[in-house]
């Protein structure tokens, strides 16, 4: 199956790389990934400069399109740090054997990633069925990937039914409007794009109620955290300081800085991040996060991508992909 071929082409791919992420050779630069069209607090800070000042080094921020790439320029050490990255690309490349980990949890969205189908096929929950033979873009390895694949067991669409073809968020929401899609999958811009061309099959709280979680945590190699906890650490705590302004009272310059940034209209910004929640570092400890719900949901995305025939086999646990270390110290700055 094409889908089975690509995403363990990229699995692979990552593992062959996954020792060649460094730790800071001269310590004055910090390569970061991030999301376009995805706005966060932390953007407000990115343009400030507050991560420079408190790292005392140059941030370098680069744009991704999918937490997959994400995975990969960490593999070949182009990036230490990456922001907001998926779960389920992450479980990818830490089952095919790169030693990332989790730092954080950046935010949770299940409103804010779906799948769209096509508004003249008159598809909808209740005749789900009807997918079946249809061409579907899915970003392989992706949130979205994995929330697509738990939406077709839960609806009984054979996977080998239908096209599947490994696309970006944004190239799919405009193949969809072109016609040239039956249903696509993504998130953000790109999902609210994709939503002009048609109509989801489940909203966030009814993917909730089957357990399809949609969270985006920060990761970086292990190598990297350890040679460099305090770098982290600092990190960690810009973020979190970010994050407490904006929950605290949502200020319209914060706003403003932020869509900026994003690459959107201050409407749209301010729409999508109402979707968005950004958990207290508090939260983020919790049993419900990092202190063990986070390791056992890698576990079950693992299981689904193995029973998917998506990757070869899930790790026996996922414990070892958290290190709370940093966050907890950020937490006492």
């Amino acid at each position: 199956m094409k889908l089975k071929r690509n995403l363990m082409g990229a699995a692979a791919a990552v593992a062959l790389v996954a020792g060649g992420s460094a730790a800071f050779a001269d310590g004055h630069e910090l390569n970061v990934a991030y999301f376009l069209e995805w706005p966060m607090p932390f953007q407000a800070s990115k343009v400030s400069g507050a991560y420079d000042e408190a790292l005392g080094m140059t941030v370098n921020w680069v744009s991704f399109d999918t937490g997959t790439a994400m995975s990969a320029a960490m593999a070949s050490g182009d990036i230490d740090i990456s922001v907001s990255q998926g779960v389920p690309p992450f479980v990818v490349a830490a089952s095919a054997g790169q030693d990332l980990q989790i730092l954080d949890v950046a935010v949770s969205y299940s409103d804010n990633d779906n799948c769209v189908v096509r508004s003249d096929l008159e598809i909808d929950k209740d005749s789900a069925g009807e997918l079946a033979g249809k061409k579907v873009a899915v970003p392989l390895g992706t949130a979205a990937h994995y929330g697509f694949l738990e939406q077709m067991s839960h609806f009984g669409v054979a996977l080998d039914s239908l096209e599947i073809v490994d696309m970006a968020p944004a190239e799919g929401a405009a193949a969809l409007a072109q016609g040239s899609l039956d249903m696509a999958c993504g998130w953000g811009g790109a999902l609210r794009r994709m939503k002009e061309s048609g109509n989801v099959l489940l909203t966030g709280a009814e993917k909730e109620e089957l357990g399809i979680l949609v969270f985006d945590v920060t990761t970086a190699p292990a190598s990297f955290v350890a040679e460099n906890s305090d770098v982290v650490a600092k990190f960690l705590a810009v973020t979190a300081k970010a994050n407490a302004e904006w929950n605290a009272s949502q200020p319209d310059d914060m706003l403003a800085a932020v869509a900026k940034d994003a690459g959107m209209s201050v409407e749209d910004a301010a729409a999508t991040m109402a979707t968005f929640v950004f958990p207290s570092v508090d939260d983020q400890l919790s049993e419900k996060w990092l202190g063990g719900g986070a390791q056992e949901f890698m576990k079950g995305v693992a299981n689904v991508f193995v029973n998917a025939g998506s990757i070869e086999s899930a790790n026996d646990s996922y414990d070892g992909n958290v290190e709370v270390g940093p966050l907890e110290t950020a937490n006492a700055m």
